[in-house]
C-alpha cells in the first residue's frame, strides 16, 4: 500500500467520526475549539489505536492468509465500505448531542473506530510501504497518518456542523464507503497484476 492509497484509506475511515463530529459541532452553542480538540484527540486515537490491534491480530494468523490475503483485504473493505453507505443511506438521523464527557466520547470513539480494526487486520495481508524500514515501522506510521488525519476531519467536522449544519453528513459517509471500496479493488487488481 502506497501513501496516496493510505491517505485515502485514513480519509474513508474518517467519514464515520466525521458525521458524528458534525453532530457535536451543530448542538454546541459555545466553545466549539474545545469540543473540535476533544472529538480530533478521542477519535483520531482510536482510529490510530484500532487498526494497530487489528494488524497485531492479524500478523499472528498471516502465514494461514496466503494467496488468499488479497481477496480477504478486498471482502474486508467491500464489507466495510457497504456498511458504511447502507447505514447512510437508510440508517437514522444521527441526533444532535454537544456532550464531550470521557465517558460518553470513549463510546463514540469505539463505535467509530470498530471498521478500523478490520482495516488493520488488510493492512497485515496488504502492508503499507512508505518508509525504507521493516513492516512493523510502515504499519505503525500508517496506523498514524490514519490518526491524524482522523483528527483533523474530526476537528473540520464540528466546525463544519456549527457552520452548515448537517448538509455535508450522509454525502461524507457514502463518499467514505465508496473509497473503500475502491481501495479495495485496487487492492485485488494489483493482486492480478492489472494495476
Amino acid at each position: 500500500m502506497d501513501f496516496i492509497t493510505l491517505l485515502l484509506l485514513a480519509a474513508g475511515l474518517a467519514m464515520d467520526a466525521f458525521a458524528v463530529s458534525i453532530c457535536k459541532g451543530l448542538a454546541t452553542k459555545h466553545g466549539a475549539g474545545k469540543t473540535a480538540v476533544v472529538c480530533a484527540v478521542w477519535f483520531g486515537g482510536f482510529q490510530a489505536l484500532m487498526p494497530m490491534l487489528g494488524y497485531l491480530l492479524g500478523s499472528r494468523f498471516e502465514r494461514f492468509f496466503g494467496a488468499a490475503a488479497a481477496w480477504i483485504a478486498f471482502g474486508l473493505l467491500l464489507l466495510i465500505g457497504g456498511n458504511m453507505i447502507r447505514e447512510a443511506m437508510f440508517g437514522g438521523e444521527e441526533t444532535a448531542d454537544g456532550g464531550i464527557s470521557a465517558r460518553e466520547m470513549f463510546l463514540l470513539a469505539v463505535a467509530t473506530s470498530i471498521d478500523a480494526l478490520a482495516v488493520g487486520v488488510t493492512i497485515s495481508c496488504v502492508p503499507v510501504h512508505v518508509l525504507h524500514a521493516g513492516q512493523f515501522a510502515n504499519t505503525v506510521f500508517g496506523v498514524a497518518v490514519i490518526g491524524v488525519v482522523t483528527a483533523a476531519i474530526s476537528a473540520m467536522g464540528v466546525l463544519v456542523g456549527g457552520v452548515f449544519g448537517a448538509r455535508f453528513q450522509k454525502k461524507a459517509a457514502v463518499a467514505g464507503g465508496a473509497v473503500l471500496i475502491l481501495i479495495g479493488v485496487k487492492i485485488l487488481l494489483e493482486h492480478f497484476g492489472i494495476l
